[in-house]
């Protein structure tokens, strides 16, 4: 295996085993930050030793021990410093005198579910609503920094800084490592229900890399959503959030082609959809709504996508009802990538120049300003309004703007369209 063959193995396996890894020592070590470094020094020790020694059977196995045992020598080392300074508090006033845990079996206690913790306490009241979501997307959803500044569309400084004042609190404030209950749980829910959101959407449709989805993010996702759904059975938005995330999972095997391009929705075999997610995601969004939650960000989101798998084809998509659901979405979470999908649903149940009307509205939006869905819009309404060479400028001008290789290639496959027709 080459050096680059084994760096490109290393980087699949971190995106996979990171998160895992990262609650596993903060569950024992109590310090995200620290738990994060620690994991990242073991990818340092594996892009070393792997290129030369090989990938090992098991990867992720060998990056948890290779933590493991730096984790241990730090709480040895951190109990020897404990044990001076509790020696010289024995001189001083013998009754200070106490005893530290010695934590290095704790490391492989049965421990229940990490990831639920970890996320949270990333998402514990102390930090603010973006301090949460931005290091939960980090140390869960595997995310870069320019990652998840794309996905907010903030300048990547912000993300970064973000960051850092997240760990830092959580150090200095020393919060537990655990699952809320009771009357605890239910103001930290909301921002736990975003961060799964946001994991499973990075999962769907992958911001950087050369694949278009990343499927066990989703499935990651899916599952916290149904612990979630345990701990608050009735809460209407959890299940709204599993409805959208589960409707949302029935069409992954159908949006790409053996050879990992994309195929778009209106384009997909839809005999190839999961009809047992769909059953499920329905029956979750029902559930939604008996709670009386129909209005609900997420419940809304799963009617939308409710719509498109009730369609037996493509062309019997009831495009009216899902530009009513958006502009119902816009009045309960109002987003530029709101109206922006309402543009689209409106230019489909009432035309391209009716859609444009409305993307064009949004050009000035400062959010959407390096967002590659905005030009890739309006690309295929001036496509379908006869405007080729415009419609070329926008593909293009999309096409740079994302950082995914298969959206590229798409886009740049439909500029070229353009001048072929």
């Amino acid at each position: 295996m080459t050096t680059a063959d084994a760096h490109r193995t290393i980087e699949t396996v971190w995106k996979i085993e990171a998160p895992r890894l990262i609650a596993g020592l903060a569950r024992v070590l109590r310090d995200v930050g620290q738990a994060e470094d620690l994991a990242q020094e073991a990818l340092v020790i594996a892009l070393e030793r792997w290129p030369i020694d090989g990938v090992p059977d098991n990867p992720g196995a060998w990056l948890m021990t290779t933590a493991r045992r730096r984790a241990i020598d730090q709480l040895r080392h951190n109990k020897m410093r404990d044990d001076k300074q509790a020696a010289i508090d024995y001189e001083l006033q013998p009754d200070a005198m106490t005893h530290a845990p010695d934590h290095a079996d704790a490391l492989d206690d049965d421990i229940g579910d990490d990831l639920l913790r970890l996320i949270f306490t990333a998402c514990h009241p102390v930090l603010t609503r973006d301090m949460q979501v931005a290091l939960t997307l980090r140390m869960l959803g595997g995310l870069t920094t320019p990652e998840i500044a794309r996905a907010f569309l903030v300048p990547e400084p912000t993300v970064a800084q973000r960051i850092v004042r997240a760990k830092r609190t959580l150090a200095e404030k020393q919060v537990p490592f655990e699952v809320p209950r009771g009357e605890a749980l239910a103001p930290r829910l909301a921002a736990v229900l975003e961060v799964v959101y946001l994991i499973f959407n990075e999962g769907y449709t992958a911001t950087t890399g050369e694949d278009w989805a990343r499927p066990a993010l989703c499935e990651e996702a899916m599952r916290l959503g149904r612990v979630l759904a345990g701990l608050a059975p009735r809460e209407p938005e959890v299940h709204g959030l599993i409805a959208l995330m589960e409707i949302q999972a029935s069409r992954l095997h159908a949006r790409t082609a053996a050879d990992g391009a994309p195929i778009l929705l209106l384009d997909q075999d839809r005999a190839r959809w999961d009809r047992l997610l769909i059953r499920r995601g329905l029956a979750s969004l029902e559930r939604a709504e008996q709670l009386g939650g129909a209005n609900g960000n997420y419940a809304l989101q799963a009617a939308i996508a409710a719509c498109h798998v009730r369609a037996l084809h493509a062309q019997d998509t009831d495009w009216a009802r899902i530009a009513s659901l958006y502009a119902r979405l816009a009045a309960v979470a109002p987003s530029p990538i709101v109206e922006l999908n309402r543009a689209v649903a409106v230019s489909m149940a009432e035309g391209p120049e009716a859609g444009l009307q409305l993307v064009d509205a949004l050009q000035k939006e400062r959010a959407l300003a390096g967002y590659h869905l905005l030009p890739s819009v309006r690309g295929d309404l001036l496509f379908k309004l006869g405007r080729r060479d415009e419609a070329r400028a926008e593909f293009e001008r999309a096409a740079s703007l994302t950082g995914n290789t298969r959206e590229s290639e798409l886009l740049r496959q439909r500029a070229d369209a353009c001048v072929d027709q």
